[in-house]
């Protein structure tokens, strides 16, 4: 069986889990807790990072962006989720990047990482000047997102992609926390509930971490 070791909350494993599920893979996804530095686990990546997928002959593939572009490579199932021509793949890419990168810098790892990863790393109190950066951070992706979804069917054109995969997989995260104004951002909300609503994503509305619950519209496909 192939297996996913994850965080639940971390947007790279949340992208790997729906990049499987839109391939049609069976997997299992294991918890790792890379703060404790398992043996184990470090013989698999010596980087100790999630997430790495093993596949049914063994073969370990670390790394989100290594993951990704390995699927869409070796796995013809499912929607081709890079994009059909060289353009639309640079474009995907792109805004895959965007979330990946900019997005995970100035919103994921300001929420995210300084209201959940700390408590479990032993880092001390979440830094309040961080959330806040967060907070006033986020309204700039999300109007950026309502651009793109009022101009495109999808985040990267025609056709769902990696970029409304990446997207989803940050905003999910920092949704679990109910930090995404949605209220104020009619057109990235209407973008988001139709990819809540895919088989893909739903399995992530599920999780749940123990004295951390999710808001009530977070599983809610109709928000």
């Amino acid at each position: 069986m192939r297996v996913l070791y994850h965080l639940p909350l971390d947007p790279a494993c949340r992208k790997i889990r729906i990049l499987l599920k839109e391939k049609s893979l069976d997997f299992e996804v294991k918890a790792e807790k890379i703060w404790e530095r398992r043996e184990g686990f470090l013989k698999l990546n010596p980087a100790g990072e999630v997430p790495v997928l093993i596949e049914g002959d063994g073969t370990v593939i670390p790394d989100h962006r290594v993951i990704q572009e390995y699927l869409c490579e070796a796995y013809e199932s499912g929607p081709e989720l890079l994009g059909r021509s060289a353009i639309d793949r640079a474009e995907t890419r792109r805004l895959a990047v965007w979330f990946d990168e900019k997005f995970g810098r100035e919103v994921t790892q300001n929420l995210v990482s300084e209201k959940i990863l700390k408590r479990f790393l032993g880092m001390g109190e979440p830094n309040s000047q961080a959330i806040r950066a967060g907070h006033s951070n986020i309204h700039y992706h999300l109007d950026y997102v309502g651009w793109l979804a009022e101009r495109r069917r999808w985040l990267g054109g025609d056709e769902f992609s990696l970029a409304d995969v990446a997207a989803a997989a940050h905003l999910s995260a920092v949704d679990y926390l109910g930090d995404v104004p949605w209220s104020d951002h009619e057109p990235a909300k209407d973008w988001y509930a139709r990819v809540k609503s895919r088989p893909s994503v739903r399995p992530l509305l599920a999780d749940y971490l123990p004295g951390a619950p999710p808001p009530k519209h977070y599983a809610d496909l109709d928000f």
